[in-house]
């Protein structure tokens, strides 16, 4: 039977033996999983996500990669909300580094054979991510801009906060290279965040961390959540996990004591940096669930959550591609995040979200007044996810129960 949130109890355990197989197998350590309905709340954590055992819960602190985005977007709709940015300003006066671009003839060409940009970069095209940089997937020695974006110090792979360039260091690098296509034009993944979280903190005239804890973290409870782990609290961080190139053995990519998010980062980064536990995050969720509220409280105006979440993009944007060939032939993109627009797989059109690459997942979804995250620390081989995501999703659906 079902409760008062439409989930059927029996299905609901139907999820967690599912989820459990894929622990028992060794395909991963363990993973937390929170699915909200009709403001009714059910987490569950399965296996150990530490070394020494520890069981993980909606308090356990995960990495959670490009999930990090949408924060992204809710932190640059609050200024545009207050006038200290607008959606169509060229970005030129707050990141000078970013006037008067260059655009490669072709993507294969080299780096000084270029044209001038038609257009400057507006706020508008970071957030839908069509500035004109991003991600250049290529094998190395190839697309020559592919391999300036692999500097480590750049940060477009894997997320690895030591290794990344201070905010005005890593502009004035970024700043050297030509765009891949004409800002406004086509969609390109991830860079945008970057700017975007440098875009946030000059606007703001505060570091970006003061920025997200007086203005979403706070007002939102979200006291897990952040950029690094305070010694106190690294106990409940996860351990992260990828697989040998090699071998494909199962490895530790970041220890949490003394790992690369146990201290404060030099460049705090949107585009995947955060830290944040399965109850943390609901709260963003559900703050976007419920129109921009959070209680009584208003971060957002309904307005600011619709252009967030709908999707933004033409076809001619859409053209270039996605994260493979077929990314756009079912999901859209808002602000920082994608959005189903027809229904090939459980989620509904209309649902919306995003993923992080160390192991997490997304969605909320409007049409069954639902939220739904899975949080593992069992890094992504593909765009897609392994099969245990897939499973996540159809899993969550076939639980409803009204």
């Amino acid at each position: 039977m079902a409760n008062g949130s439409g989930l059927s109890a029996a299905r609901l355990q139907r999820m967690h033996d599912v989820l459990a197989g894929h622990v028992e197998r060794g395909e991963l350590t363990g993973l937390v999983t929170l699915i909200a309905r009709h403001g009714e709340v059910q987490a569950n954590g399965i296996g150990t996500l530490t070394p020494d055992g520890a069981v993980p819960g909606p308090d356990t602190i995960f990495r959670i990669a490009s999930m990090s985005k949408p924060v992204a977007a809710a932190a640059a709709m609050i200024l545009i909300e207050e006038c200290r940015l607008r959606l169509d300003d060229p970005v030129d006066e707050l990141l000078p580094e970013l006037a008067g671009r260059q655009v490669l003839r072709r993507l294969d060409g080299p780096l000084d054979e270029t044209v001038p940009a038609e257009q400057p970069i507006r706020v508008r095209d970071l957030l839908t991510f069509t500035s004109g940089l991003g991600m250049v997937f290529a094998e190395p020695g190839r697309l020559p801009l592919a391999d300036a974006l692999s500097d480590p110090q750049l940060g477009q792979g894997v997320p690895a906060p030591d290794q990344v360039a201070a905010p005005d260091e890593w502009m004035a690098r970024l700043g050297k290279l030509p765009l891949a296509h004409q800002p406004g034009t086509s969609w390109l993944y991830n860079t945008s965040a970057d700017i975007l979280s440098v875009l946030i903190a000059r606007a703001a005239g505060q570091p970006l961390e003061a920025f997200l804890a007086e203005r979403v973290f706070g007002p939102l409870g979200m006291t897990d959540t952040g950029f690094s782990v305070p010694a106190a609290n690294i106990g409940r961080l996860a351990t992260s996990w990828t697989n040998d190139a090699d071998t494909g053995a199962v490895v530790v990519y970041d220890e949490a004591a003394g790992g690369q998010w146990s201290r404060p980062p030099a460049f705090p980064s949107l585009a995947g940096g955060l830290v944040s536990t399965a109850h943390d995050y609901y709260r963003f969720a559900d703050m976007l669930r419920a129109g921009g509220r959070h209680g009584n409280d208003r971060l957002l105006s309904r307005m600011s959550v619709d252009l967030m979440t709908s999707d933004r993009l033409t076809d001619t944007q859409k053209a270039a591609g996605g994260l493979g060939s077929d990314f756009f032939d079912n999901q859209g993109w808002g602000y920082c995040m994608s959005v189903v627009t027809r229904r090939t797989g459980p989620q509904s059109a209309g649902a919306y979200g995003w993923d992080g690459g160390l192991g997490t997942c997304w969605r909320n979804d409007p049409a069954e007044d639902a939220t739904m995250i899975l949080l593992t620390q069992q890094m992504w081989s593909s765009p897609a996810g392994p099969s245990l995501v897939s499973d996540f999703w159809t899993l969550c659906y076939q639980a409803l129960d009204d």
